[in-house]
């Protein structure tokens, strides 16, 4: 992680400003989706892709039964057969 020492107050609403410095450098533009992420006391702030519920790779999404899945998940899925009978 890299300290950039750019700070930024949270308003009485929770909101805090993203730099616009920092904007352009991630290519994050108005209306983008912004992902919170917590790690220990870390708040980490990531531009929102669509990922694959599975492995979370964000390239080659597809849309299965309402869930987003990469190609290579699907593909592992299609090979697995069930025994409904060992089933809970």
């Amino acid at each position: 992680m890299n300290n950039t020492g750019i700070t930024r107050p949270v308003d009485n609403l929770g909101r805090v400003v993203i730099p616009i410095e920092i904007r352009n450098q991630l290519g994050i533009k108005e209306k983008d989706k912004i992902l919170f992420l917590t790690e220990g006391t870390n708040i980490i702030l990531r531009k929102y892709q669509q990922e694959c519920v599975f492995c979370g790779k964000q390239k080659g999404i597809i849309e299965f039964k309402g869930q987003k899945i990469c190609k290579k998940c699907y593909q592992e899925i299609k090979g697995v057969s069930i025994n409904e009978e060992e089933m809970p």
